[in-house]
């Protein structure tokens, strides 16, 4: 079958969480499909990432982005009922491949709403991947925000959700990473076919090295422009960490991820916080670590950098937001805390005693590997591409 996905980043290199999911679904399907990706790109990295990737044999076609332009240009939609989201990723030159290469595909297959959006012109099997449920997301940050933001954010998780309905409705599948975000999805969008189908973690990649854990390192990971991140970084420097040193003066936290946002950058000016910036392996900086933190208020999806940590064997503290769509069980998986002094007590439970800490440890990475070994989570997306293929099998017909 010829099939045409399309994500809002270039799906290579898996670097950061989009994209590790974005890669690995071109990957499997282009086992035994003939792929072409069509993809935003941020910047000469991604122009490069899809070089390399129409090397590998899944042509891609980059389309430039400038997220600050776009953002501006999107404005005056706010005197409309269209999300801002289409106006940032709304794209003509984007358009025009797709409806060239439309006519060439059997199928479709869509990463997050806003991609989704390019196919709604054409009549062909295509699936809708929702990375995240948009709309509830947006909800989540106006009851976090004052105005005049938190009208922003709640106007776009109206017209999000309208949108997103549309678009539900139109697909021949509805994807999603996790069964919570599945149920909300099913409650606000009744009647829609959904698949849920979990992100995986890479073992090889992030495996447990014990001997290179530093004493009261604390690690937290992802992009460090995104919302949720800061947001949850700054709680736990202002909340959480002072009282973790109450105990453990010599404790330290490493803030590990690219695009540190200006707040996230003065975060680094505390005694004991290193902010890194872009590093080339974020598995590299886990593997010092000694406790693994996800101190995340605002969370939905699966959250990668709980898995990696997990499958580093470190023992993580996380938030019911940031451990949620991992499906394990606190205390025996992660420890799970939602404010600052029972969050702080969980940490310092774990410096206290290390012993414990490597048994939670040793038993995070037997339940990654039991759970989210990538070839196991993947295996519904067969059946969601079969589903495709008879669907266009009986449009031929």
């Amino acid at each position: 079958m010829k099939l045409l996905f399309l994500s809002q980043r270039v799906p290579y290199p898996p670097n950061r969480g989009d994209k590790i999911t974005t890669w690995r679904l071109v990957e499997r399907m282009s086992r035994t499909h003939e792929v072409r990706a069509v993809a935003f790109a941020h910047d000469d990295a991604d122009r490069e990432a899809a070089r390399q990737l129409t090397e590998m044999g899944i042509p891609t076609t980059a389309v430039d982005f400038d997220e600050r332009r776009k953002k501006i240009a999107a404005i005056p939609l706010l005197l409309t009922g269209t999300p801002l989201t289409l106006g940032v990723y709304g794209s003509r030159e984007l358009q025009r491949e797709v409806d060239e290469l439309a006519g060439w595909a059997d199928a479709a297959y869509a990463y997050s709403s806003s991609m989704g959006a390019f196919l709604e012109p054409h009549d062909l099997p295509r699936v809708m991947h929702f990375g995240e449920l948009d709309s509830d997301k947006w909800r989540q940050y106006a009851a976090r925000t004052s105005f005049p933001m938190s009208f922003v954010y709640a106007r776009e998780a109206r017209t999000l959700q309208r949108f997103e309905e549309r678009v539900a409705r139109a697909f021949t599948d509805n994807v999603f990473c996790t069964p919570l975000e599945q149920r909300i999805f099913d409650e606000r969008i009744p009647g829609c076919p959904s698949t849920v189908l979990r992100n995986g973690v890479d073992l090889e990649q992030f495996a447990p090295a014990p001997d290179r854990a530093e004493p009261g390192h604390l690690v937290f990971t992802g992009v460090m422009n995104y919302y949720p991140n800061v947001d949850g970084c700054v709680w736990f420097c202002d909340e959480i960490l002072p009282r973790v040193r109450e105990r453990h003066p010599d404790a330290r936290f490493s803030i590990v991820g690219s695009k540190p946002s200006p707040e996230v950058v003065k975060l680094g000016e505390r005694d004991g916080v290193t902010v890194t910036g872009f590093v080339d392996s974020t598995a590299e900086w886990m593997a010092r670590a000694q406790v693994a933190v996800a101190p995340l208020r605002i969370a939905r999806g699966i959250q990668n950098k709980v898995l990696e940590a997990m499958a580093m064997g470190l023992p993580t503290v996380g938030t019911t937001s940031a451990t949620q769509g991992v499906e394990g069980d606190d205390e025996r998986d992660y420890l799970v805390a939602d404010d600052a002094a029972a969050f702080a007590d969980r940490v310092i439970r774990l410096l206290d005693d290390a012993a414990a800490a490597r048994e939670l440890g040793a038993r995070a990475r037997r339940f990654v590997e039991d759970h989210y070994n990538w070839e196991t989570v993947f295996q519904p997306l067969d059946d969601i591409l079969e589903r495709c293929a008879r669907a266009a099998r009986s449009t031929d017909r």
